[in-house]
């Protein structure tokens, strides 16, 4: 059925087609049609043999939706009827914001690839925990993480700020929170995932991880999502950063910078972060690099380049315990959730 479709949705703008595709499913779900259209999902029964510990939290499977996909919770019930056993929703920013300038969303189909520079396009913080506490309201109990990050109007020195802000909201409403340092589409932000700043900002992070929890009595992991463009060196100097700071767990990684791998395409040399099936490597490799120096102390999330279930056994491999999906569904639809779930609990 996908497959079908697809050629619909590709004669759209990448944008457009991103809408309407959301939209549809939200419908199809409101009518009970998810599984009509899209076939038997995974079992997600929280019971299951075959759940999975992670950051001291019950995953009913190994898949996840990675941030990005829906930027502002509006999607959450529905893309839970696809299977995930996690869904990741956000960047959200304290204020809401337009982003960059349309066009900012590129296909490469000859690349299975993205490009994206959307630059965190949200209706804001308020909004986003408006749409968790409608999709808890109705019953729905699955592993819910919100990717935070800093308006683009803030200036970077004064980051930390936004990311508190984002933090305090979104506390008593997510399972996790994940800290976005690592989007190449707002001025400034991949500095923050080094040295000093990176500390400063963590500690920061942490401390107020400690209060709320004391003041809500429930403690809230804190994930922090890095670039694939990174060296060794700063691999090994963020790994020992994450230990020192306690924080919970890593998500590895987020889009790169380097396109000589579709700077032939249509579209390849577009400005943003390049996704899917030319990442796939890059981001492989920084994975297992983590979890060299990690040595078991900070979980990681695996991302980027997931396009059959093969790539997730890989990153499992590489030292994941859990992976998500983004680009991949552009490509592959619905169907590449249940083929990497039944991948990874074989």
């Amino acid at each position: 059925m996908y497959s079908i479709a697809r050629s619909l949705l590709f004669s759209l703008s990448a944008e457009a087609s991103h809408d309407l595709t959301l939209k549809v499913l939200k419908t199809a779900n409101r009518f009970g049609l998810v599984e009509l259209l899209f076939g038997e999902a995974p079992s997600v029964d929280p019971n299951d043999k075959h759940t999975v510990e992670v950051m001291g939290i019950q995953f009913p499977n190994r898949v996840g939706l990675a941030a990005g996909l829906d930027k502002n919770g509006d999607y959450i019930l529905a893309m839970a009827k696809l299977g995930f056993g996690f869904i990741e929703i956000g960047t959200v920013t304290p204020l809401p914001q337009l982003g960059n300038p349309k066009p900012r969303l590129f296909r490469l189909p000859d690349a299975q690839a993205i490009i994206n520079r959307m630059g965190f396009n949200n209706k804001g913080v308020e909004h986003l925990v408006e749409k968790v506490k409608q999709a808890r309201a109705t019953g729905y109990k699955g592993v819910i993480g919100i990717n935070i990050g800093k308006n683009a109007a803030t200036p970077v020195e004064r980051a930390q700020e936004d990311y508190l802000i984002c933090l305090k909201k979104t506390y008593e409403h997510a399972s996790y929170i994940t800290i976005n340092i690592s989007s190449p589409n707002t001025p400034g932000l991949r500095t923050l995932q080094y040295g000093d700043d990176l500390k400063a900002l963590l500690l920061a992070l942490k401390e107020e991880q400690s209060n709320l929890s004391e003041s809500t009595g429930r403690y809230v992991p804190l994930a922090v999502k890095v670039a694939p463009d990174i060296s060794t060196e700063e691999v090994q100097g963020i790994a020992q950063c994450l230990i020192e700071t306690s924080i919970d767990a890593l998500i590895a990684t987020n889009t790169t910078l380097q396109k000589d791998k579709v700077a032939e395409l249509p579209h390849g040399s577009e400005a943003g972060g390049l996704s899917g099936a030319p990442v796939r490597q890059q981001s492989t490799q920084i994975i297992a690099e983590f979890s060299k120096y990690l040595k078991g102390k900070v979980p990681i999330i695996g991302v980027g380049g997931i396009l059959n279930a093969g790539d997730a056994q890989a990153k499992i491999v590489a030292g994941s315990s859990l992976v998500q999906l983004y680009s991949g569904l552009i490509y592959r639809g619905p169907g590449l959730v249940k083929e990497c779930v039944k991948q990874l609990r074989s």
